[in-house]
């Protein structure tokens, strides 16, 4: 206790003078004391109700757009690193009136503060909610051109975001997915800014606000499967970035309005996903982005954790260094101007192994791709060549042979085998592969007659250290004339890659039952094959029974390591589903003619009197026509 002596203070028992104001500073101590507690108290309920939006999950109380103006002040949250989400201080710029369409507004708004000016909009910021007065105003999804100055944006409103949401909640088609809001989504991909904002955004004239750019984060994925897959990865929308995997936790399922979101493509030795920040939070339901990823509509792809490592800032496109964790839960809704998501279990994804097998080495890879009609061919595509370059015996003068298998629950497996060899165009033998698995997998994953159920797809690739391709130089026969009956013999000039020419001989009988009268004899590779025979009888693949039948029109194609024959006649061949009627008598002709709907068969003024083949264990290219004549 502070005592003083003074000739003015009472005496207290111990001969020292009493101090008064010790009692008095003791009750001015409690005073402050409640006062600094209550200003406190007071300061942290003034900052509550945005921080408790921000951070509860539940519907939060929103403003609609009609009560934003120019000059009002709010925040967003988003993470610029680590799992920590951040406050960026905005200002309204204006409300753009039908920006994306009827009735679909955009805020056009300036985000404030060192971090905003040093990085700008960033890509994956997409989805960032943003307040006025503690009410969820919409999300950040827009941005103003490149190479700006200022920190302008776009935000969609949360109405906007909400009917999203409501049209999520829609059946999805039995059949496949079609691509939806089509038309909203390609408006959203440019919103002109109004002449009167450029005073005062400094933007300059032709400038427009186009959707944030989704990072796409890559893992295992080679530069040189990025070389060849760029250009239909740029079609996305989306800003390819190195990145990685972390390890699932509990806490994964625990996401907040300005966290980040995950959307996974590919897992497993390879892993792509697309990233996003969360606007709400309520119960199992979030909604992200403020734009689409893809613009699908109803989807099923799995929704994982993601966490930002950095963000790595740039004048033309700052992104944020994403990494994805565990899957929490489904996306169903990809729409112009939300994603929707449900937190729990992941949709299936469809098994792929991939192995690489050459002299030296043998290297297996073993990968999970989303089930998708659109985006599914080609990530198995580029899953394929990625597999393939994976190795480190792979080399672009090596020859693969492609055996594989794509298995389908309550069908007949698809057979995808062939050879390929590189040629001296710049396309490696490895995209060769992967676009042929791609053809196959899409024509039967975007069948019209079912959704397929894909088991598994297995691709073993055996590269062979030669060029091995011939072409076809030229062509003959022995005799030009020639008997129903008769075996003929016919001689093919082929000319290997850097090799001295040869002749291969093909034995041909002509059928008893062959038109008389001159006949063309194509000899060819499997691709002129395919082209004129097989493609047509696929190219109705809409009028087939079933899908069934449009895997054996697959597995009936022709390999390209074998020398063909083709002796054409002129008589008419009826397609009827998967099956070739040649020599169609002109009775069932004119019953198709006189239908109006025929059905699933189609004509072709030739038909197939014979076909012979020789293997040859090299791919073979071009054709050559004979002509002979039939006695």
């Amino acid at each position: 206790m502070l005592r003083t002596r003074g000739p003015f203070a009472p005496m207290d028992s111990g001969g020292y003078h009493r101090n008064p104001m010790p009692s008095v500073l003791r009750r001015l101590s409690i005073v402050g004391a409640v006062t600094t507690l209550s200003l406190t108290l007071a300061l942290a309920l003034l900052a509550l109700p945005v921080r408790a939006q921000v951070r509860a999950s539940g519907s939060p109380q929103t403003i609609p757009v009609s009560e934003i103006k120019p000059g009002m002040k709010g925040v967003a949250y988003t993470i610029f690193e680590g799992d920590q989400v951040e406050k960026i201080d905005l200002v309204v710029l204006g409300v753009l009136e039908n920006a994306l369409g009827p009735k679909e507004d955009v805020i056009l708004v300036q985000l404030l503060g060192d971090k905003a000016e040093h990085n700008g909009v960033v890509a994956g910021m997409s989805g960032s909610p943003v307040y006025f007065d503690g009410k969820l105003a919409g999300a950040i999804s827009l941005k103003l051109g490149i190479f700006t100055k200022e920190a302008i944006g776009g935000v969609t409103p949360i109405e906007s975001m909400r009917d999203a949401e409501k049209s999520g909640e829609m059946p999805a088609s039995a059949g496949t997915a079609a691509r939806t809001e089509t038309s909203t989504s390609a408006m959203a991909m440019r919103v002109p800014l109004p002449a009167d904002f450029s005073r005062f955004t400094g933007a300059g004239g032709g400038q427009f606000l186009v959707p944030i750019e989704t990072p796409l984060i890559a893992s295992g994925l080679y530069p040189q499967t990025l070389a060849q897959f760029d250009k239909e990865l740029s079609s996305w929308g989306v800003a390819v970035m190195a990145g990685g995997t972390a390890p699932a936790s509990p806490e994964d399922f625990q996401l907040k309005p300005g966290e980040m979101v995950g959307v996974d493509l590919i897992r497993g030795d390879l892993s792509i996903s697309t990233g996003c920040t969360v606007t709400t939070v309520d119960a199992d339901q979030i909604m992200a982005c403020g734009h689409p990823i893809f613009g699908y509509g109803n989807v099923k792809l799995p929704m994982s954790r993601a966490h930002v490592v950095t963000t790595l800032a740039s004048s033309m496109a700052s992104t944020k260094i994403i990494t994805t964790g565990g899957i929490i839960g489904t996306l169903t809704g990809d729409r112009a101007t939300a994603i929707i998501g449900k937190l729990g279990a992941g949709p299936p994804m469809v098994p792929m192994e991939i192995t690489l097998e050459t002299p030296a080495i043998k290297k297996d890879f073993h990968f999970e791709v989303i089930e998708s009609p659109q985006l599914t061919p080609l990530l198995v595509a580029l899953t394929a060549y990625n597999g393939i370059v994976g190795s480190t015996a792979y080399g672009e003068g090596l020859t693969l042979q492609l055996d594989g298998t794509i298995e389908l629950k309550g069908h007949t497996p698809v057979q995808i085998d062939d050879l390929f060899a590189p040629t001296d165009s710049p396309i490696p033998a490895g995209y060769m592969v992967a676009i042929a698995v791609q053809g196959a997998f899409a024509r039967i994953y975007s069948n019209p007659y079912e959704l397929p159920q894909i088991d598994k797809v297995n691709l073993h690739v055996t590269a062979m250290n030669e060029r091995l391709r011939a072409t076809i130089e030229n062509a003959w026969i022995e005799k030009s004339e020639v008997h129903p009956g008769e075996t003929v013999s016919a001689k093919v000039l082929l000319r290997p890659y850097r090799g001295a020419p040869f002749i291969q001989e093909i034995p041909i009988t002509i059928p008893d039952e062959v038109a008389r009268g001159p006949l063309q004899l194509v000899i060819s590779d499997a691709d002129t094959v395919n082209r004129t025979v097989q493609s047509l009888a696929a190219s109705s693949q809409a009028q087939l029974p079933g899908l069934e039948e449009l895997i054996k029109l697959v597995n009936r194609e022709r390999r390209n390591d074998r020398l063909y024959a083709t002796l054409l006649q002129p008589t008419p061949t009826l397609l009827v589903e998967d099956k070739e009627m040649p020599n169609a008598p002109l009775s069932e002709i004119n019953v198709l003619n006189e239908r109006h709907n025929p059905g699933g068969a189609r004509l072709l003024w030739q038909s197939t009197a014979g076909q012979w083949s020789v293997e040859m264990h090299q791919v073979i290219a071009g054709e050559h026509s004979l002509t002979i004549t039939v006695k």
